[in-house]
């Protein structure tokens, strides 16, 4: 009867130890350090590019010390930190938060700035969902307005520009798939929407010559040579325009293609270019 006595006793002394263990180290963790001890070994952190451990830091500054003037500094950094190490999601979250309580604070716009980069950065692959493009242009065009006059805004606009192209681009790789498929009418359709819309992207002289091939397979040869026309006149050095020019000239149909006049019915419910 005494032993299984003991043994119970021995089990619950463990796990005082196991608690009172973990409360130590609950201590270790969130004893309360000077500010600029907190601050210097955050900015030491980020600039061996640990930025996880930075943020985390940058982040203590405000626990510990709120009403600090460090506080507010280190909300903004640990963004920047987080935005380092590609936590874009973390990055943005911080972002608003310091904008939304710092509206007058000198390093606003380089908030917004920073909020913008957070979404472009995730724009890279044109395969991907659109809306983060939607929502990088969006935050872009905030910092161009807000900021007209600031480095960031001359930045921005560049990376519109960029971001445009970008939309661009993924309506030519949808436009380019229906062609594959001989979808003719829906790819030209994509087609004409980067020449209404996108006009002034790197994308416009292949649009020109895609909505050429895409005319002579529906045998609709004038419209063809329209078309060759107005991007000889605004591309004529461009090699689109000379593979072009050789289609008109020669009738030629893009390879495997219908013979022309297949689609001449359709076509005439469809606006001519």
């Amino acid at each position: 009867m005494i032993f299984p006595t003991r043994l119970s006793h021995a089990a619950v002394v463990l796990a005082l130890v196991a608690i009172l263990g973990a409360c130590s180290k609950d201590a270790e963790v969130y004893i309360e350090r000077p500010v600029d001890n907190i601050y210097n070994a955050a900015t030491d952190h980020l600039l061996a590019e640990r930025y996880l451990q930075a943020a985390k830091e940058f982040d203590e500054v405000e626990r510990q010390h709120p009403y600090s003037v460090w506080a507010t500094k280190a909300q903004l950094m640990s963004a920047y930190a987080y935005y380092q190490a590609n936590k874009y999601d973390d990055a943005i979250v911080g972002l608003d938060r310091f904008i939304q309580l710092n509206p007058s604070n000198r390093d606003v716009a380089y908030a917004y700035y920073l909020k913008a980069l957070s979404y472009y950065e995730q724009i890279t692959d044109v395969q991907r969902d659109a809306k983060l493009t939607e929502l990088s242009l969006k935050a872009l065009d905030e910092v161009v307005r807000r900021f007209p006059e600031s480095i960031y805004a001359r930045d921005s606009r560049l990376k519109i520009d960029l971001t445009y192209d970008h939309l661009a681009g993924k309506e030519m790789e949808v436009g380019r798939f229906y062609l594959t498929r001989k979808q003719y009418l829906a790819a030209l359709n994509r087609f004409r929407f980067v020449i209404e819309k996108y006009q002034t992207t790197s994308h416009t002289p292949e649009a020109l010559h895609r909505m050429i091939e895409c005319y002579l397979a529906l045998g609709l040869k004038e419209e063809a040579q329209r078309t060759a026309a107005v991007l000889g006149h605004n591309y004529p050095g461009s090699d689109w325009y000379l593979d072009s020019y050789s289609l008109v000239e020669t009738g030629a149909l893009p390879s495997g293609t219908d013979k022309p006049g297949v689609f001449r019915r359709a076509w005439n419910q469809v606006n001519p270019f």
